[in-house]
């Protein structure tokens, strides 16, 4: 697809970023990928806005990574979609029979029509048409003065008893050698809702700013995504996976922000947790790449965004001859951070005790570029919006080994709720 290209200064690039939100809203496909100007390790996400569809790839729900590669073969041009965790039933002989959580397909791909790249005080823009035009739009456009006031109910899907005797339940299964981690997930509903998407973003990545977030818009659906976690990038033939295991607040002052980052470091349940995923990845990007080429850049890295602390280490290997880069992407889903160890075992487990289909939570989002090249994020701290429904949903959770307190757990889970539950309830 041939595109007109032209780069544009810009005096406030944060407000020209939330008028191109509201520009691409207009279209039934769009994705802003946004850094928030994090500073990370294999750098974070382009900051790029992709919109409206000039092709939308059909998948049939069966096979489905197949005709993504196809896809990628065929098009040969920036592909922007998501992979929903429930393509895990493709991959291994599992089923998802809950009801659905997020309410996107299993897996979603477009070609987009306008592409800006957001670069400090300038965009680059590339279009079909005239980028000056499209330039004019987006300046044109009108920001909503303020947010109403939601103030909307959010109903958990279990209390907490019932997940503190969920998480004894699944510790018995850790005992009797079933499994070793399982990351397991509670799930929030809210209804009769109404918000602008773009707006409750943008408010999001302000409260809760993170390398890997984005808006991403599917028809009348909605993923209001401010991630810290990538899933997977590939550059050239290398390959980068950077599994999140380990979860601290912040403190009230720096000393006590270096001594929760301290004992976050120490932490032997917390170092168990990720080292077992750690070597959950290391077996998922050995199926694709050389022998002898994976490896461990960084074990136990302590990383501070605005709320939390977070224990993150990174895991790289070079893509092997003859495996298309798709087929890495399916080796390697789902993320070992959202599932657990063994990974078949504990995905068989999570749809025994978790009663919602997870969709697109703990699937990812990410973009595909015309050279190959390709960065996913974890789709977690995430609102799910269906607007014609009128219905909003997210979910966290964390990871239970047999040293977990289920209490604990507990916490932890709403502390990685926090910056959604306080917008939708207007905190």
């Amino acid at each position: 697809m041939k595109r007109n290209e032209e780069t544009f200064e810009v005096e406030d690039l944060p407000m020209f970023r939330d008028k191109s939100l509201q520009w691409a809203s207009q279209f039934s496909h769009a994705c802003l990928f946004n850094s928030n100007q994090i500073d990370f390790p294999y750098k974070p996400f382009k900051n790029l806005l992709a919109a409206d569809s000039h092709y939308v790839v059909p998948f049939h729900h069966r096979n489905d990574f197949d005709q993504l590669r196809q896809a990628v073969d065929d098009v040969g041009d920036w592909l922007i979609g998501h992979l929903g965790y429930d393509l895990k039933n493709q991959i291994e002989p599992l089923s998802s029979c809950h009801f659905d959580l997020t309410g996107f397909a299993d897996i979603a791909f477009f070609q987009p029509k306008h592409l800006v790249f957001f670069d400090h005080r300038t965009v680059t823009i590339l279009t079909p048409g005239s980028p000056q035009e499209v330039f004019k739009h987006i300046q044109s456009m009108d920001l909503p003065t303020a947010r109403p006031r939601l103030n909307v109910p959010v109903k958990g899907l279990v209390s907490r008893s019932e997940y503190i005797e969920t998480v004894e339940r699944l510790k018995d299964h850790i005992l009797e050698g079933d499994i070793y981690e399982i990351n397991y997930c509670m799930a929030f509903l809210a209804e009769h809702v109404e918000l602008d998407p773009a707006q409750f973003y943008s408010e999001l990545v302000g409260l809760s700013p993170t390398p890997f977030s984005s808006f991403y818009k599917n028809q009348d659906r909605f993923a209001l995504c401010a991630s810290p976690e990538r899933f997977l990038k590939k550059t050239l033939q290398k390959l980068t996976s950077q599994p999140i295991k380990g979860t601290a607040r912040r403190g009230n002052s720096s000393y006590e922000d270096e001594r929760i980052k301290q004992r976050l470091r120490t932490d032997e349940k917390e170092l168990a947790e990720n080292m077992m995923i750690v070597d959950l990845v290391r077996n998922d990007l050995a199926r694709s790449c050389k022998p002898g080429t994976v490896a461990v850049d960084e074990m136990f890295g302590i990383y501070t965004f605005k709320q939390l602390h977070q224990m993150i280490s990174t895991v790289s290997g070079t893509l092997r001859e003859g495996v298309h880069f798709v087929e890495a992407i399916k080796n390697a889903f789902p993320m070992g951070s959202m599932t657990g160890a063994p990974k078949v075992k504990v995905m068989e487990l999570i749809e025994q005790y978790e009663k919602y289909k997870r969709g697109l939570f703990s699937g990812s989002i990410g973009y595909i570029t015309p050279e190959g090249d390709f960065d996913f994020n974890v789709v977690i701290r995430t609102l799910f919006y269906e607007k014609s429904q009128k219905r909003a949903s997210f979910a966290v959770g964390s990871a239970i080994t047999y040293d977990s307190n289920p209490a604990n757990e507990y916490e932890e889970c709403l502390l990685k709720a926090a910056a959604i539950s306080s917008l939708l309830a207007n905190k």
